[in-house]
């Protein structure tokens, strides 16, 4: 199982930054990339057949991928009942701080507004530009609660529903999809009505997860968990 690096220090700020409890009103939110050709995982194939490999149809031993794959970034957010929309970077833009602000963070605070309406907790990582002065500001100003730069863990996609679940579970989609993007035009339509076809109840289970993902990291002392869950 790939997984991020975590040194003692990130062990000791996973076991005490984040003291989150109400899941349900969390509004996570991350951005991704996706490809025409997906990166393949080698470890996740394998080929089970008698003989040699040398005696094996190639086109079950080989896979191929364009070294530069058309790809597309998207922001988006979910929470427990509902998800938000499916916001693309324009081609060549950069994810810095006056973008972020700018032209993708108004984009999320209404898409939550419009899931929790009462109250929210405003969720990111601890990207560049999600944990710049400009983009903390912001964030105070338009958000009745958030969780700050200093309290989100660093290297810790495993307490992220979006990076636990919902890529994921997008990604098994598009392997499967027909018929494939070839440019990046028919590339973004994939993504859009993946998006729109998750289901709802998977996603809340994922949210709800979180406070056991939580429990799980303080129990293996901020280290690494999931390979412990059941």
């Amino acid at each position: 199982m790939p997984v991020q690096v975590i040194t003692d220090a990130t062990k000791h700020k996973r076991l005490t930054r984040l003291t989150m409890q109400k899941a349900k009103t969390v509004f996570f939110t991350d951005e991704k990339i996706f490809y025409i050709s997906p990166p393949v995982n080698s470890q996740n194939n394998r080929v089970w057949s008698r003989g040699r490999k040398r005696d094996v149809d190639p086109r079950r031993l080989l896979v191929q991928r364009a070294k530069f794959s058309p790809h597309v970034m998207v922001s988006a957010g979910v929470c427990f009942g509902g998800k938000g929309r499916l916001h693309f970077v324009p081609e060549k833009v950069k994810v810095n701080a006056d973008f972020y602000v700018n032209d993708l963070l108004p984009k999320l605070i209404e898409d939550c507004e419009g899931l929790l309406p009462n109250n929210f907790i405003f969720h990111q990582d601890g990207a560049l530009a999600h944990s710049s002065r400009l983009a903390q500001e912001w964030i105070k100003q338009h958000s009745s609660e958030f969780v700050k730069k200093d309290e989100w863990p660093p290297n810790s996609p495993d307490l992220n529903p979006l990076d636990y679940h919902v890529w994921g579970a997008m990604l098994e989609r598009y392997k499967v999809f027909t018929p494939k993007p070839t440019n990046k035009a028919e590339l973004k339509t994939v993504p859009e009505a993946i998006w729109e076809d998750l289901p709802q109840e998977a996603i809340d289970l994922a949210v709800l997860a979180f406070r056991k993902r939580l429990q799980a990291c303080i129990r293996a002392d901020g280290s690494h968990f999931e390979h412990l869950l059941k």
